[in-house]
C-alpha cells in the first residue's frame, strides 16, 4: 500500500470513527417509495452526511446529485426549486414534497418510510452536528470542489452504506466529478442485501455498476480511478 493510500484509507476511518455505526444498521422500513427520492447534496457537507445517514438506516436508494463547490449541473436546479442555495435538499415525487434541513428531512424520512421513530445519533443535535463537523475535518477537501467532467447518459449505480470508509471514499469521487448515480444502501441487516449479492457475487461494498461502458467493480481505489479516467475532463486530478 502506498503512503498516499494509507493516508486516504487512515483519514476515512477516523471520519467513520467520529459518526460510529451511524448509517451502518438497518433500521425498521414500513414501505419502499414506488419512484426514487432525489437528494442535492455533497460528500463533505456535515448536514448532508446527518440526511444520508437517515437514507442508509431506512435502506432506501436515492438518486444522488451532486452539489459540489463550484459545480455548474445541479446547483442551479437547487436555487430554482428552493430558492436558496442549501444542502442539503430532498425531492420525494412520491408525495410531491421538498425540503431543505437536514432535521426536517430525517423527522420526514423516518415518518414517512419507517416507524416513526429515528434514532437518537440523527434527532440530537447537540450531538450530531459536532460530531458530523468532526467527521467532515477529516476529510476537507475530499468531495467538496467539482472537477470538470464528461456526463454519463445513463445513471451510475453504487452500492454502499454511509459509515463504510471505503464507500466514502467512491462517494467522494462522484460528488468531485458532480455524476448523478442511484445509492443503493445495503447496511447490516438490510433487508435488500440478499438481491445486492445476487448481483455482484459476495457481500462488499462499494461495489460500483456503470451501465455506460458495462464496468462493475469493488474496491474504492479501482473505482476512484475509474471514475477519474473515464468521465474526468482532466484525469490528472484523482
Amino acid at each position: 500500500m502506498s503512503f498516499e493510500r494509507f493516508l486516504d484509507v487512515t483519514t476515512a476511518t477516523a471520519a467513520s470513527a467520529a459518526r460510529p455505526n451511524f448509517g451502518n444498521v438497518h433500521y425498521p422500513r414500513t414501505k419502499v417509495p414506488e419512484h426514487a427520492l432525489e437528494i442535492y447534496e455533497f460528500e463533505v457537507c456535515p448536514y448532508c452526511r446527518i440526511a444520508r445517514e437517515a437514507l442508509s438506516a431506512l435502506s432506501l436508494d436515492p438518486i444522488v446529485y451532486p452539489c459540489p463547490k463550484g459545480g455548474t449541473l445541479f446547483r442551479e436546479k437547487v436555487k430554482r426549486e428552493g430558492g436558496r442555495y442549501q444542502f442539503p435538499y430532498l425531492v420525494d415525487p412520491n408525495t410531491g414534497v421538498s425540503m431543505y434541513e437536514s432535521a426536517d428531512i430525517v423527522d420526514y424520512l423516518f415518518r414517512e418510510y419507517g416507524d416513526g421513530r429515528a434514532p437518537w445519533f440523527l434527532t440530537q443535535r447537540a450531538f450530531a452536528v459536532p460530531t458530523s463537523m468532526l467527521a467532515s475535518a477529516f476529510r476537507a477537501r475530499r468531495g467538496r470542489h467539482a472537477v470538470r467532467s464528461r456526463q454519463p447518459e445513463k445513471l451510475l449505480e453504487l452500492y454502499s452504506y454511509e459509515g463504510s470508509p471505503f464507500c466514502r471514499i467512491a462517494r467522494e469521487a462522484l460528488s468531485e466529478l458532480e455524476l448523478p448515480y442511484r445509492l443503493h444502501n445495503v447496511p447490516r441487516r438490510s433487508p435488500d442485501r440478499e438481491g445486492f449479492v445476487a448481483i455482484s457475487g459476495k457481500m462488499q461494498v462499494p461495489y460500483l455498476l456503470d451501465p455506460n461502458t458495462g464496468a462493475q467493480m469493488f474496491e474504492s481505489a479501482d473505482i476512484r480511478r475509474y471514475l477519474y479516467q473515464t468521465y474526468a475532463i482532466d484525469p490528472s486530478g484523482a
